[in-house]
């Protein structure tokens, strides 16, 4: 999947600030951050007395976590950090990284959860150098969390505001250098909505990238009512929710997806009208066309024998074959506004992966997971201290 920075922490290329570093903090131990308590700790005193209650719902990680919401926010944090390309092994937790820098345009937010994208571990591995951001980098595109400090030009956002957000405004070209896999993250008001009143934070942390895509795909395709698709690889973070976005939002006539055998009933649940299982089914045996097909698996050779004359391929990864087409994402905080009425209306739901939330501690064992490319939805991490 695609996606890139416009603005990163340009006014520190070295993430560490010039001081001598903290101990490490025990991620393995609880009281670096507990719930349910007044306050949060960073290697520093506990901070603030104004406080902001933020409840998390999601069954498998529902806990109360108090954040502070006033201006005493500290100068370092707990961050992931790689400072090397490379596999999962160059990813470190580090306790004394600088807090991000707010610029004008900007807002400072606590991070509640954040979520794994395969662009995350593409750009690990190097495969975005010659446009990347500095090393050492925080990686994390999504962010889901509490306002702490809003910048001098900021207008629709304050303190204590609940928003999500895919923090880099384009995912290859200058990606932020500190990302959301940390305790803070600076973000572009432009790139910020609302989270939904009915989902946690941590459901809300796998939408922004994901949907995201899946929307500039059916726009860049001119997909509309009365229109029939086929989504490869349905039950992954971007299919789900085209599945979704095509069939509740663009009202699609038709929307099959491909999903393994175990998945097929997630895909029917999420609106396909007919569900393939890829492992039994050859999509080039299809005796139907259809208008529109997302490929989100890397199938693009097979994809343009299925659509119809005068029909689209969008490709998210992989060799592309005319008449298909790939395009980079354009993070933008107006697409999850025009979708906030119908993930709170419950027409378009957040998949988390039943594997997770992954704590802060185990990213790296996020990571590992998905890259075996057998997530289903998203990898989130939840909660980061």
């Amino acid at each position: 999947m695609n996606t890139a920075l416009a603005t990163t922490t340009a006014t520190t290329p070295a993430l560490r600030r010039e001081t001598p570093p903290l101990r490490h903090c025990s991620l393995a131990k609880p009281s670096v951050f507990r719930l349910n308590r007044v306050g949060f700790k960073s290697g520093v005193q506990t901070i603030g007395k104004s406080l902001l209650r933020i409840s998390a719902s999601n069954q498998s990680a529902s806990a109360a976590v108090n954040v502070a919401a006033d201006t005493s926010i500290p100068s370092e944090m707990k961050a992931w950090v790689y400072s090397e390309y490379g596999g999962v092994d160059v990813l470190k937790v580090e306790s004394n990284i600088a807090v991000p820098v707010v610029n004008d345009d900007q807002v400072l937010i606590k991070v509640v959860a954040a979520a794994l994208n395969p662009v995350d571990a593409k750009r690990r591995q190097g495969k975005f150098k010659a446009t990347d951001s500095p090393l050492p980098t925080v990686p994390g595109y999504d962010v889901a969390g509490v306002v702490v400090k809003v910048g001098s030009a900021v207008k629709d956002f304050k303190q204590g505001d609940e928003v999500y957000a895919n923090v880099s405004e384009k995912a290859l070209e200058g990606p932020k250098q500190s990302g959301s896999l940390a305790e803070y993250t600076a973000v572009e008001e432009k790139l910020l909505a609302l989270k939904p009143k009915n989902i946690d934070f941590a459901q809300a942390a796998g939408l922004p990238l994901a949907i995201e895509t899946a929307d500039e795909g059916l726009v860049r395709t001119e997909f509309s009512a009365g229109k029939s698709i086929l989504v490869l690889n349905g039950a992954g973070g971007v299919g789900s929710l085209a599945i979704q976005l095509a069939k509740h939002v663009y009202g699609a006539s038709k929307v099959a997806a491909t999903a393994s055998t175990g998945k097929l009933e997630l895909v029917r649940s999420l609106g396909a009208d007919l569900a393939i299982d890829y492992t039994k089914e050859n999509i080039e045996d299809l005796t139907e066309r259809f208008d529109v097909v997302f490929d989100a698996i890397g199938m693009c050779d097979k994809a343009v024998k299925v659509i119809k004359e005068g029909g689209k391929v969008v490709a998210l990864t992989g060799a592309v074959t005319p008449p298909g087409f790939r395009f980079v994402v354009t993070s933008n905080g107006d697409v999850l506004k025009k979708l906030n009425p119908y993930i709170e209306s419950g027409k378009v739901k957040p998949v988390v992966d039943p594997k997770g939330p992954f704590p802060f501690s185990r990213v790296a064992d996020a990571f590992s997971y998905l890259e075996t490319n057998h997530a289903t939805g998203k990898v989130v991490v939840y909660p980061i201290p």
